[in-house]
């Protein structure tokens, strides 16, 4: 135990000490929220797989594939077919030259949308705190045998992050993600190699479990091809509405940063799922009849295995965990502060202070947004449930965000409309006791078996009923609405078609630096309501090669479970 704590302490002080030397750098309201922009891709690629990896996701695959058998592996691979976009997706954001995503949406469709979104944004980010802390508070409480409970460890862990986020901001994000991304790689394959030993191998795991469907990577029930298709669908969609998408673009150097660095990171993830699979299905061997809760497995080999190995490797853990955790939240944090700070308080509430008060509100900020996560932590019955209901909040501005790349004709209206309406057929399609309301109780036995799963409205089924309500809605809506200035809208494209220049000075949101003209307008379809433009030879390259890693995991993935 005293290795434990010394390897704890010593992690610790070292993020410590970067939160307080990162402070001191810290001028503008600006290098808070998205740094100084001058990280290359080494860095961009731990910050990456940094901010898209924690706790919740590796307690989720373990929990699902203990419950559920390999398909649980959708459960983070969801996002697996949206890696390839991400190398399109990239340039977009960074050539936005912007500090949050509401900065674009507010020169797109205007201030309304842009406040909108701030808002969805950190109910979203809210809901990702909580549900992180959620899953972490389970595994400390379950390594520990109890030792520390799920209460004390969401407060303990709230402390940490907060101290060196609220301090440092997006900057002293990134640093720690860099040594935390390491971290969170050894966390992921730590406990595999000896749970396969004491499995006797994979050999031993299938004869162990008997079962053949355990290891079908997608099982028939809940985990069904169309789920798959539609989970992944909704997530990409909602990519692209994530507050912290524009940091994970945005801070690097050049737009060749913001690329590598996006794909590299999220490849690096996808990599770790196997990884968590692996580990519950060693699990389902170990531990079937022995605990009733799935979301304490991960833990619970920890404690068993870990000790017999070395001494320190329990604190080696649980310092991992913490990488996990805080190089997750401490983004959301800031990402959030900045949606309030940047997009509500200084345009509605207090225009025209000194920088050093936005720089104090965001810290502000952040704290507020994470005690609405720590609600939210004690609220939800347990991670995967809360997994659920982050997808959803995720994609509900996505439509209007999509539409706004390459359709000209989308309008405030048609945002709005379109975000609102997609929430209202969620919450119609759902459980809502506050008012008495159960669509399953009233509609489930008329609908048709495959649009159900145990008797319910299946999860696919619902994100299909929000997803096309918001689709149809914006349509709509922005065709019998007057459309955007012309001149604002040449002003956002002129900027999204212009690649960013090495060491291009810092400027307003969608606008570009004295002395660079806008890239010349090549249409994929010439149309004047259309912005499609042609894809450069770097973009197509980079698309192709990234689903080819897609076909190689997925090839891997299912060798193994064979």
């Amino acid at each position: 135990m005293v290795a434990d704590w010394l390897v704890i302490i010593i992690y610790l002080s070292i993020l410590a000490f970067i939160g307080v030397w990162t402070s001191k750098k810290i001028k503008t309201a600006s290098s808070f929220f998205i740094s100084e922009r001058d990280f290359g891709k080494a860095m961009m690629t731990f910050f990456t797989f940094g901010t898209g990896t924690n706790t919740d996701q590796a307690v989720t695959v373990v929990s699902k594939s203990f419950v559920s058998g390999a398909s649980g592996i959708w459960y983070q691979w969801l996002w697996l077919f949206a890696t390839p976009f991400y190398w399109l997706l990239a340039p977009l954001f960074r050539r936005m030259r912007a500090v949050t995503t509401a900065d674009y949406l507010n020169i797109r469709y205007g201030q309304s949308v842009a406040v909108l979104y701030a808002l969805v944004g950190m109910a979203q980010l809210s809901v990702n705190i909580g549900v992180t802390l959620k899953a972490s508070s389970a595994l400390i409480t379950s390594v520990t045998s109890g030792a520390i409970s799920s209460a004390l460890a969401i407060f303990v862990l709230t402390g940490l992050f907060v101290f060196y986020g609220v301090l440092g901001g997006l900057k002293a994000a990134i640093l720690t993600d860099f040594l935390q991304g390491i971290l969170t790689i050894i966390l992921s394959f730590m406990i595999l190699p000896f749970a396969l030993k004491a499995v006797g191998g994979l050999g031993g795991l299938k004869a162990a479990v008997g079962d053949t469907s355990v290891f079908s990577i997608v099982a028939p029930g809940e985990i069904t091809t169309l789920y798959v298709i539609v989970i992944a669908v909704n997530g990409l969609i909602g990519w692209v509405t994530s507050p912290y998408s524009m940091a994970l673009c945005g801070a690097g150097k050049s737009e060749g940063d913001a690329r590598v660095g996006l794909v590299g990171g999220m490849f690096l993830k996808r990599i770790c799922t196997i990884a968590w699979v692996l580990t519950g299905l060693c699990a389902i061997a170990l531990y079937t009849g022995k605990t009733a809760n799935p979301d304490f497995v991960w833990g619970f080999m920890a404690r068993d295995f870990l000790p017999m190995i070395a001494p320190g490797l329990i604190g080696l853990f649980i310092a991992s965990m913490l990488a996990a955790v805080m190089s997750s939240c401490d983004c959301f944090m800031v990402s959030s502060a900045a949606l309030f700070t940047e997009n509500i308080y200084k345009p509605l509430m207090r225009p025209g202070q000194e920088e050093k008060h936005y720089i104090l509100i965001g810290r502000i900020a952040s704290v507020a947004v994470v005690i609405s996560g720590i609600i939210i932590a004690f609220a939800v019955s347990g991670v995967v449930q809360g997994l659920e209901v982050f997808w959803k909040v995720h994609a509900m501005m996505g439509i209007a965000m999509w539409a706004s790349f390459f359709w000209r004709r989308a309008t405030s209206a048609g945002a709005w409309a379109s975000t609102l309406s997609g929430f209202a057929a969620w919450a119609f399609t759902s459980r809502l006791s506050f008012i008495g309301w159960d669509f399953n109780a009233r509609f489930a036995q008329s609908l048709p078996d495959f649009m159900l799963y145990k008797g319910q409205l299946s999860l696919p089924w619902q994100m299909i009923f929000y997803l096309t309500v918001g689709l149809v809605v914006m349509i709509g809506v922005s065709l019998v609405t007057q459309p955007p200035a012309k001149e604002k809208l040449d002003r956002v494209y002129a900027c999204l078609r212009t690649p960013v220049r090495p060491g291009e000075p810092e400027v307003e949101p969608l606008t570009l630096p004295k002395g660079i003209k806008p890239a010349p307008r090549k249409a994929l379809i010439n149309h004047p309501d259309f912005e499609i433009m042609k894809p450069s030879l770097v973009s197509i390259v980079g698309f192709l090669v990234s689903w080819m890693g897609v076909a190689i995991l997925i090839w891997v993935f299912v060798w193994l479970m064979r």
